[in-house]
């Protein structure tokens, strides 16, 4: 994708203009009296927004003239429905917006098509998952998430990894003047490093050190990967023990590993 090019869209990205708050405020005032032609001039003078977002999504294999389209959809819907009444900036507001125009329509232009049931699905998890979330004031397991829903696990995950957006292994994620960080950079095989076994050798000693009420505790959690609530249950104790318990085996863990 040329991100760098003049002109797109029949627009020259180098002439656009810049608007003061001054005029912001005025514009939006006549916007909000449906004055259309303030609305092309507001979007017009945002277009440099719309530009800074679409250089995240330049390694997608897609036109930047398609992506500069579909950003300023985005850009007119922020317009659309932004508050003025609330103490937020436009482009705070607005960059979000755009980006999910722009997530949107990669998702649904993916050479992977994901379903209109699956995509369903998912959403209906993550809006299950907020609400457990907020009911519990913890964050709900796949396990719980399933049973709100009436649904198999596996068929919440399979929907949840759908919605997914990949990353590209060559997606930077810094840059500062020199040669750019990217996300591969990052990753490494942690499978064939000789520090995996003396990690591994380094754990099983500090476990040594715990008491057994506290070994049983982390090898329910993080061996086992069962919540503090599940883990209270199993071995009869309330959920605040668990947790107390819990953060003092790892505070003595960290002394030797």
């Amino acid at each position: 994708m040329a991100i760098h090019k003049v002109e797109i869209c029949g627009v020259n990205t180098s002439k656009l203009p810049i608007l003061s708050n001054e005029q912001k405020e005025i514009l939006f005032d006549k916007i909000l009296q449906g004055d259309m032609k303030a609305r092309e001039e507001y979007i017009y003078g945002n277009l440099r927004l719309v530009l800074s977002v679409i250089q995240r999504f330049h390694n997608r294999g897609e036109h930047v003239d398609d992506l500069f389209q579909v950003g300023c959809i985005g850009l007119m819907k922020a317009i659309d429905n932004f508050d003025i009444t609330q103490n937020v900036k436009f482009s705070t507001y607005a960059v979000p917006m755009i980006i999910g125009e722009i997530r949107r329509y990669l998702r649904d232009n993916n050479s992977i098509r994901v379903s209109r049931s699956l995509r369903d699905t998912a959403y209906k998890a993550l809006r299950v998952k907020e609400q457990l979330t907020y009911k519990n004031s913890k964050e709900p397991t796949i396990m719980e998430i399933a049973k709100e829903m009436d649904l198999p696990k596996e068929e919440i995950v399979f929907a949840l990894d759908a919605i997914q957006d990949p990353v590209s292994l060559f997606e930077p994620v810094y840059q500062d003047g020199g040669d750019a960080l990217y996300v591969m950079d990052q990753v490494s095989d942690e499978k064939n490093q000789d520090e995996s076994w003396l990690e591994t050798i380094a754990l099983n000693e500090a476990m040594k050190r715990l008491n057994e009420r506290e070994k049983l505790i982390l090898t329910l959690r993080f061996f086992q990967g069962k919540t503090q609530m599940e883990v209270a249950q199993e071995i009869g104790i309330s959920q605040a023990q668990v947790s107390r318990l819990e953060k003092t085996a790892l505070k003595h863990m960290r002394k030797y590993v």
